[in-house]
């Protein structure tokens, strides 16, 4: 993903509120679960991290490898999380080639 894809993904996730927060138990399978369900509903969400703030971006890291995802960035402790949907009819975000 170029910096300008990520920019244009961050600029959509401005207005979205976080669906996953991530506490002290860390990435467990029913967070991996939860955020498969949120990017599967919504391509772009934002996870937000209450706990383990020191190691947001290897967490962030570890949930984008988990569930085929990219990491458009990390802004204070909220990391936006982009993954188009597996059905071409479904995607609502369409990303600038350049």
């Amino acid at each position: 993903m170029t910096s300008g894809q990520r920019k244009y993904l961050k600029s959509l996730a401005h207005k979205l509120k976080p669906v996953i927060f991530i506490g002290k138990g860390g990435v467990s399978a029913e967070i991996l679960k939860a955020t498969e369900t949120a990017l599967d509903d919504h391509e772009l969400i934002k996870i937000k991290f209450i706990e383990n703030k020191a190691r947001k971006k290897a967490l962030a890291e570890r949930i984008c490898q988990e569930t085929s995802s990219d990491l458009a960035g990390i802004i204070g402790h909220v990391a936006i999380i982009y993954r188009p949907s597996r059905d071409s009819k479904k995607r609502r975000i369409n990303i600038p080639l350049g």
